[in-house]
């Protein structure tokens, strides 16, 4: 996992009209937080920052006040309809720090012929990891499965120094038969002999 770094401003304006007058010079306010230290409100470049959180669990690397600071995106709040950021909580972390995050399951391979389909029950399974080994996401194979195969959260295979926090026995996918439904016409002439 790379490092993104980003030059933190110091605020000590807060209410709405600040949040606002710093979001239309294209920043981004946001807490620091984490490590028993008092939160530290700071500003973030806009367009930068929205690149950084491109990656799921981005590392972090913040100069505040010439102080070098790691940190993770906590908790990210955007704009419903434009989808602007709106504010942004960063927990602090220490290299050799273990964190706990969710991390995407994402599936690789073909199922076996015929109409199966795939149910992903879990969509993220929560991970410990080294702060500065966060894995974005973890992959599944699904190759040559049929109805009724499960993959459970025991079964995935983790990077090298991450370990499962979700329960191991969760079903993350399963693959189930695909429903054929009945042409119509067939269906009014069953449910007409039936009378």
């Amino acid at each position: 996992m790379s490092e993104v770094k980003l030059a933190a401003e110091v605020r000590n304006s807060f209410g709405k009209g600040a949040a606002r007058s710093i979001r239309r010079e294209n920043k981004v306010p946001a807490v620091v937080y984490g490590h028993g230290t008092e939160p530290v409100h700071i500003t973030l470049p806009g367009h930068e920052l929205q690149l950084a959180l491109r990656t799921a669990n981005v590392l972090l690397s913040l100069d505040i006040d010439g102080k070098n600071e790691l940190a993770i995106p906590k908790a990210v709040q955007r704009d419903a309809i434009k989808g602007y950021l709106v504010h942004v909580d960063l927990l602090l972390v220490r290299r050799g720090e273990k964190v706990t995050v969710e991390v995407a399951v994402e599936t690789e391979g073909d199922l076996a012929p015929g109409s199966f389909l795939v149910e992903n029950v879990l969509n993220t399974l929560s991970v410990e990891a080294e702060a500065t080994h966060i894995p974005t996401s973890v992959s599944v194979s699904i190759e040559g499965l049929e109805a009724g195969a499960s993959i459970h959260a025991k079964d995935i295979a983790l990077p090298k120094g991450t370990t499962l926090v979700t329960d191991p026995e969760a079903v993350v996918i399963q693959i189930l038969a695909a429903q054929a439904e009945e042409p119509a016409a067939e269906a009014e002439g069953d449910a007409s002999a039936e009378a």
